[in-house]
């Protein structure tokens, strides 16, 4: 016979957990209290989160931008540098290294407030494929305790969750979980599909990387709305992956920065960057190319094909093509295989390969950045697209600067962006790059002008004649 006295103590305690549960969830959108202020029931809320240091993420900070210039509020969520800690939970959890600057228009925009998010220990950043493989689970964990806990608790209740994508895992699934619960749309910005990252640390026939995949696809298919920066990444979701909110293509667009500028700017900058400084005079008189590339030092970018390309450019200056110009090749960025890159020219350079070229680092501002864009002769790009489908941002801020740009061609979605023969040149080995630098930096200048001209005629399509009718018109914040 059932005892109903023997099991009640049970229920209870089950049931006061449980609504202890249910009262400690988060706040949910349309419940605003008579407390709340009519301009902030009136006014459109937007959450923004990055799995990533905010400040290396140019497109989100621009979303963000974009949505406080037309009237909404926006909680910026995702890695800063700054010391965040849990309550009652050590500030270990908050070590880390210093992330990039955020955008100072955000800084000083009073619609957008940024909330950091706890920096993995050092323990559990690594590069080790097997150590990846330990570290990974509790890695996740605390990723996702992190993002739940700024989404649901540090942030009010908003009309719309844009998350950028990748990283994937947990940022989905996080999201996904907040939109339910808070009565919030999702829209997944698509910068590339992660699985495909996950793949070149791994292999794509690694189970965890199948399982990406898997956890991808699920968990991205009921999204509100996709923003890609491919009209091939859209094909992929509509016809393979099958998503069923809109896809929408939200092409990355140069920001107000990056704009070409006159000979008189170009000379005074040359001569005060530390890295051009030395150089200023003989890269104005046209002895000197200025060659400039950006990296985050990731798989999907090898920089040994533009080193080799330059070996072989300087074994031609030095020999068969004496009227070829020496170049100075300014490489910014920061990322795991900077050193390993560094070392490897201090070897050329005392072996003597790099006569005619002279290879600098930089990690600059973004002033500086967009300066030293459009003050160089040539933009390269080895963007080789894990995916096939994802376009690099770097080369929409030098076509912004009205800088041409070659760069590694051989993925599906790279002619959306450059233009053979218009504004940039294209190249699928070492031959073929060093043969393209000899075609633009010989004595014959006409087609890198040409070039120059393709390029400031592309660049002059901008993020806000992008945004505003794609993703203000989603937002109802453009009519």
């Amino acid at each position: 016979m059932f005892d109903v006295e023997s099991w009640l103590p049970l229920a209870v305690v089950v049931l006061t957990f449980f609504s202890i549960f249910l009262l400690s969830l988060p706040s949910t959108y349309g419940a605003e209290s008579h407390f709340t202020s009519a301009r902030a029931k009136t006014e459109l809320r937007v959450q923004i989160a990055v799995l990533g240091d905010i400040g290396r993420s140019p497109r989100i900070q621009y979303h963000a931008l974009s949505i406080a210039k037309h009237g909404g509020m926006v909680d910026l969520v995702g890695y800063t540098g700054r010391v965040f800690s849990f309550p009652k939970v050590s500030t270990i959890i908050a070590h880390g290294p210093k992330d990039s600057a955020v955008h100072p228009d955000i800084q000083s925009c009073e619609r957008i407030k940024v909330h950091s998010l706890p920096i993995s220990p050092k323990f559990l950043r690594t590069d080790n494929r097997l150590m990846f493989l330990i570290l990974a689970p509790a890695k996740v964990l605390l990723q996702t305790f992190g993002l739940y806990y700024a989404l649901g608790y540090r942030t009010a209740p908003a009309k719309w969750l844009l998350v950028q994508n990748p990283p994937t895992i947990p940022t989905l699934l996080v999201a996904q979980f907040i939109c339910f619960i808070r009565n919030t749309r999702l829209i997944i910005d698509w910068h590339n599909f992660g699985y495909s990252i996950l793949a070149l640390k791994l292999g794509p026939t690694h189970p965890l990387v199948r399982f990406s995949r898997l956890f991808e696809q699920v968990f991205s298919a009921r999204a509100s709305a996709h923003f890609v920066v491919s009209n091939a990444m859209a094909r992929q979701l509509k016809n393979i992956w099958h998503v069923k909110g809109l896809v929408i293509p939200l092409h990355d667009r140069p920001f107000p920065q990056f704009q070409p500028i006159n000979d008189s700017q170009r000379r005074k900058f040359l001569a005060q960057c530390p890295e051009t400084a030395a150089f200023a005079g003989n890269i104005v008189s046209g002895k000197m190319r200025l060659l400039v590339s950006s990296t985050s030092w990731t798989p999907d970018e090898d920089f040994s094909l533009l080193l080799d390309a330059l070996i072989s450019y300087s074994e031609l200056a030095s020999t068969t093509h004496p009227s070829l110009p020496d170049i100075l090749a300014i490489i910014t960025g920061k990322g795991p295989h900077k050193d390993a890159f560094l070392w490897r020219i201090n070897l050329l350079e005392k072996e003597a390969k790099l006569g005619k070229v002279q290879i600098r680092t930089a990690w600059l501002s973004s002033e500086n950045y967009a300066m030293l864009l459009a003050s160089a002769d040539l933009g390269v790009s080895l963007h080789t697209s894990s995916s096939g489908v994802d376009l690099p941002m770097k080369v929409v801020d030098m076509l912004g600067a009205g800088l041409p740009v070659v760069g590694w061609d051989k993925f599906e979605a790279w002619p959306e962006l450059v233009h053979e023969g218009v504004n940039g040149r294209g190249f699928r080995s070492i031959a073929g790059l060093s043969d393209v630098l000899v075609d633009l930096f010989g004595s014959d200048t006409s087609e890198l002008q040409s070039l120059r001209h393709g390029a400031t005629l592309e660049g002059r399509r901008r993020w806000d004649d992008e945004w505003d009718p794609v993703a203000g018109k989603l937002l109802e914040l453009v009519e």
